[in-house]
């Protein structure tokens, strides 16, 4: 049994890591409607930028973790301009197709700037466990979900309460009205990508520290996409309980179906969320419903 809690327990630590990667997909949805499939190559660059100013330039990390997000609000800044600022009113299809090509482009970059070879990302947090008792949960986990807790809340206050949250999300619903009111729909979408980068690079502090990283880090961000889909594009709340929920199953799937198969069925398992919310409501549990009068 108190294995049983132990899976149940780290299962939904492992996936408030989900709900943090996934919000940065959901902040930029949430201001342009635009589903950005580079979310994970943004998390990779911050990671890159962490690693630079840590290990590369020798920094400490008080001084190398605040740099590395002001990298990211400055790259974040540098994408939409070059590449969605004249995108503004065309279609979602066009926008979307622009995200697949940086996924190809940061990619690209990253290879020729650090090359493909693993790097070893610093140690940024406490490498021993928390123990409770029997239960062991690691440090960055905890951390981690304690930060997905904090930043959610945040951001939910600040879509549902600030000025500025309400109209990032009027002209995502409709940029041309938006425009009629002299809201300027550029700096709310550049604002967006600022936020939606620096979401990524905590997201990046969290997950490698004292692990490898590659290239391929980047494909972490695609167990996140289920777990926006599940919580509804527009629900930031809604996060917390979607990530909790594949993270949960994931894990009970690992310790239990994993070894009876002599396969690793619990990496599939985000996706089977996502084919099944895309199914059944592909709006999610929290997601809103949009009614259109002909």
């Amino acid at each position: 049994m108190i294995d049983f809690f132990n899976y149940l327990l780290n299962g939904f630590l492992q996936g408030q890591i989900y709900a943090l990667l996934a919000l940065g997909f959901m902040v930029i949805y949430r201001a342009s409607k635009v589903f950005n499939f580079a979310q994970g190559e943004l998390m990779m660059l911050g990671a890159y930028a962490v690693w630079t100013l840590t290990l590369g330039a020798n920094l400490s990390p008080w001084l190398s973790i605040p740099l590395a997000f002001v990298c990211a609000l400055i790259y974040g800044w540098l994408i939409e301009r070059l590449f969605f600022e004249r995108l503004v009113g065309e279609s979602v299809f066009s926008m979307v197709m622009v995200t697949i090509g940086l996924v190809i482009l940061i990619r690209g970059i990253v290879l020729v700037v650090w090359g493909a070879a693993d790097r070893q990302f610093p140690v940024l947090l406490p490498p021993a466990p928390f123990i409770v008792g029997d239960m062991i949960f690691p440090s960055s986990l905890v951390i981690g979900a304690v930060l997905t807790l904090v930043v959610t809340m945040g951001m939910s206050w600040f879509f549902n309460r600030t000025r500025a949250g309400l109209t990032l999300t009027a002209v995502a619903e409709e940029p041309t009205t938006a425009i009629s009111l002299g809201i300027s729909v550029k700096r709310a979408v550049t604002l967006a990508w600022m936020m939606g980068s620096v979401i990524a690079t905590a997201g990046a502090i969290v997950l490698l520290s004292g692990r490898s990283l590659t290239v391929g880090t980047a494909d972490v961000a695609l167990a996140a996409l289920p777990v926006a889909l599940l919580a509804g594009l527009e629900s930031i709340g809604g996060l917390i309980l979607a990530g909790a929920i594949v993270g949960i199953v994931q894990a009970l799937v690992a310790a239990y179906v994993d070894p009876a198969i002599g396969g690793s069925a619990s990496s599939i398992v985000p996706f089977v969320f996502m084919l099944l919310i895309l199914l059944v409501r592909p709006t999610g549990l929290f997601g809103w419903r949009h009614v259109e009068r002909v």
